[in-house]
């Protein structure tokens, strides 16, 4: 196998965490999440020569995994599916849960904010993606950017503070 072929896949392996937060974050289920990264790891690997030499490796596997995303959304046809994990009714009213609660608390209120808004959210604050990277990535300007994620905050705020009362 030719070098740059293993030196990619080592890199790859290295941004493992990162496609996985990203693809967690867009897909609100971490069945799908995973199915995105293989897909993603899949395309890249096939399509490795199309990598050109001057773009990070980081942003191309964003977008790829952002691609398959919208991929996969299209071909459900905009369905809803809701995640209730098992353990949600378990340990009600114990105070070591708290952070659990949430913790699910922001995930349903990421999973119920507008894909775009979704995307920029877990390029930027999730990843820590530059916002003119996360532009890249999306394919849009740097402003459109910014007001995703203005408006993302916004509504996030609004949900949890009506979820627990309160921001903490």
């Amino acid at each position: 196998m030719p070098a740059p072929i293993e030196e990619l896949r080592e890199q790859i392996v290295g941004l493992l965490p990162r496609l996985r937060r990203f693809a967690r974050a867009i897909a609100r289920n971490p069945h799908d999440a995973d199915d995105l990264v293989q897909i993603a790891i899949e395309r890249a690997l096939a399509r490795s020569g199309q990598l050109r030499p001057d773009s990070r490796l980081s942003s191309w596997m964003f977008g790829i995994v952002r691609n398959a995303w919208i991929d996969e959304a299209r071909s459900r046809g905009r369905r809803e599916r809701i995640f209730a994990p098992a353990e949600l009714g378990e340990n009600i009213g114990d105070p070591a849960h708290e952070t659990q609660s949430d913790m699910l608390a922001v995930q349903e209120a990421m999973a119920r904010l507008p894909e775009e808004q979704r995307i920029a959210v877990g390029l930027v604050l999730v990843e820590g993606v530059s916002y003119k990277e996360a532009a890249e990535i999306m394919n849009v300007p740097i402003g459109t950017v910014t007001s995703r994620l203005a408006r993302a905050r916004e509504a996030l705020q609004a949900m949890l503070a009506d979820t627990t009362g309160a921001l903490r």
